[in-house]
């Protein structure tokens, strides 16, 4: 057989459907850094693309014994990534959303009795959310958005995997938004920031 790095991308995909370790391998090398540098300039962030990248291979690995490459191994990769980055951007966008709220509470302003007063019944409605939650869950969410813990550093202190802190994050963020939504302050608490 001759070497791994000299197999066209139709034999890699070949070789990795059989669970060919050192095919996943040439296949990374490959392609790694194009994918971060495209998933980089959609994205203006390193670590999230990295972090699509990351998802990307660990997807395909997962994925490898019923893996479907039609015609061209680049351009499945590249489809692949872009989906990835539409659910990150999806993700961030709800995340940003939902930190400007939390900010506009942490500092409220000195517009009005009432603002005031619907922003503190909103952080009531948050608190009481997160006493719903999950221990783990509830843990993992005031790491992140009280002590300003990255994914990363989480994982590392509660001996968790990265993938398993980002589900954690998005069923408290899901919760959030459902309980924020269920109140109708959400549509008021937008139109005061935006004023």
């Amino acid at each position: 057989m001759s070497a791994i790095n000299q197999l066209s991308d139709q034999e890699l995909v070949h070789s990795l459907k059989n669970g060919d370790r050192m095919a996943f391998s040439e296949i990374y090398k490959r392609y790694a850094e194009s994918l971060a540098g495209f998933a980089a300039s959609k994205l203006y962030d390193l670590d999230d693309a990295r972090d699509v990248l990351h998802d990307l291979f660990v997807k395909l690995w997962e994925d490898r014994f019923t893996l479907t490459v039609n015609d061209n191994l680049r351009s499945f990769l590249f489809a692949a990534i872009r989906y990835k980055i539409i659910d990150k951007i999806r993700r961030n966008v709800t995340r940003q959303e939902y930190d400007v709220l939390l900010q506009a509470l942490a500092e409220p302003q000195a517009n009005g009795v009432e603002q005031q007063l619907d922003a503190k019944e909103l952080q009531q409605l948050v608190d009481q959310s997160l006493e719903q939650l999950p221990a783990k869950t509830k843990l993992i969410y005031q790491l992140s958005r009280n002590e300003y813990l990255s994914v990363t550093e989480i994982a590392q202190q509660l001996n968790l995997s990265e993938q398993t802190v980002k589900n954690q994050l998005s069923i408290a963020l899901k919760h959030l938004r459902q309980a924020i939504a269920g109140l109708g302050i959400l549509a008021l608490m937008m139109d005061w920031l935006n004023k």
